[in-house]
């Protein structure tokens, strides 16, 4: 029996908090570039009632994009993407953040909102690294939201010479997210879906973990002592907005980012969290 299908790229907490929101009589199809992360989503989902399936996918191939979409359509129509795949900037060098935060993240929502069924919606993840950069210029900006995707990683931009570190290669990520959610907003529109994206702050999972405990702990435990809220946040917080975002609810807004950080953000730029000159 053909079921509507969601899509969920990334096995992560995030993801599954909203899959589980969302996902109630839907076939959920669940990839990760580690088939493993993907299987132990899909088996918690799965006892708690969910119709689950896990798949290996690699969120920087566009043929591995392509073969889930297809994968997806044999259970019946695509209603929903959810995509809370990425690397961190302590987990790769500048050239993977940018072949899976920004060229993947592109690819993936070109190829989704090629099949996209009307009423359908989707969420990406992005962050709020994408908030942080001074402004890029009209021209930039239409290149990384309108540019074909396979000539998006040709822009001087984002040379490795023209880049500081991994930190400065993510946050030319997630500002892009933002500029293509808004370009594939008009042509989902065209087949009656939405598709907005969601930046949030810290939040913790076991990635963030890591984090907490790396060479950027220091870092992070600072940004959310001083954010407006004190805290990070919690998955189910993050899913709180993208549940919004994908209901009925939600029906007049897409081609939206949602900064979801605390008001760590503010804080940088206004607040305790400003850098020193």
């Amino acid at each position: 029996m053909k079921k509507e299908v969601m899509i969920l790229v990334g096995a992560g907490q995030i993801g599954m908090a909203i899959a589980r929101r969302m996902g109630a009589g839907k076939k959920i199809l669940i990839g990760d570039r580690k088939l493993s992360n993907a299987e132990e989503i899909a088996e918690t989902m799965k006892e708690a009632g969910f119709d689950t399936e896990a798949m290996e996918m690699d969120l920087s191939s566009r043929e591995s994009i392509k073969a889930m979409i297809a994968k997806a359509q044999e259970y019946g129509e695509i209603k929903m993407l959810v995509n809370a795949a990425g690397v961190s900037p302590s987990q790769a060098p500048i050239s993977t953040i940018l072949k899976v935060d920004l060229y993947g993240t592109a690819v993936l929502l070109e190829e989704v909102g090629k099949v996209i069924a009307e009423g359908g919606t989707g969420v990406t993840i992005s962050s709020q690294s994408g908030h942080r950069m001074p402004a890029l210029g009209a021209e930039l900006d239409y290149q990384l939201a309108m540019m074909d995707t396979e000539e998006l990683l040709n822009l001087d931009v984002l040379q490795e010479e023209n880049i500081k570190d991994t930190l400065h290669a993510y946050q030319l990520a997630k500002r892009c997210n933002g500029l293509r959610v808004m370009s594939e907003a008009v042509k989902w529109g065209e087949r009656g879906a939405r598709i907005n994206a969601i930046s949030p702050g810290i939040v913790v999972t076991p990635l963030a973990i890591d984090e907490f405990n790396g060479i950027r702990g220091d870092f992070y435990k600072n940004m959310f002592a001083k954010c407006p809220a004190g805290r990070p946040a919690q998955a189910d917080e993050v899913a709180n907005v993208a549940e919004l975002l994908m209901s009925d609810r939600g029906s007049f807004i897409t081609g939206s980012d949602f900064l979801v950080d605390g008001g760590a953000t503010a804080s940088y730029f206004y607040g305790p969290l400003r850098p020193k000159e």
